[in-house]
């Protein structure tokens, strides 16, 4: 039944699906800021193209929201075992390749990752006494 409907598509919405898959990520944004401020359609929350906020406007470049983070262990203090233990929980990793992280500081522990989770994890490492840049 969906693919009759498929084939069925006009050439003018084929043609508009055709221009909206091929912008770019800039354009996708400032289509999707288009559509909420002058008709209040926002995108579908979990997994959507268009979900950053508003930019600047008056043709001068919109500024993206970053939406991942990588979390970078900067150093493990003067509690390395506590933070080898946390990466190794974190990352899944064995103690020994944990260990090897935490000494091959800056680290990257968690790559592109949301905000949120990014947070929660510079909290865990820090508690367990090591220094933490999220980027």
């Amino acid at each position: 039944m969906s693919e009759s409907a498929v084939l069925e598509v006009s050439a003018e919405l084929k043609a508009l699906g055709d221009q909206i898959a091929g912008l770019t990520l800039k354009q996708a944004k400032e289509l999707s800021d288009y559509l909420k401020d002058a008709h209040g359609i926002e995108a579908a929350a979990g997994g959507a193209v268009m979900m950053a906020p508003a930019g600047a406007g008056g043709g001068a470049e919109a500024a993206v929201e970053q939406t991942e983070f990588d979390v970078v262990l900067t150093s493990f203090g003067d509690k390395k075992l506590d933070v080898v233990k946390v990466v190794k929980n974190l990352t899944g990793a064995s103690l020994m390749d944990a260990k090897k992280l935490v000494e091959a500081v800056p680290a990257k522990i968690k790559e592109g990752v949301e905000k949120a989770e990014a947070e929660k994890v510079k909290a865990e490492l820090e508690a367990a006494g090591g220094s933490v840049e999220i980027k």
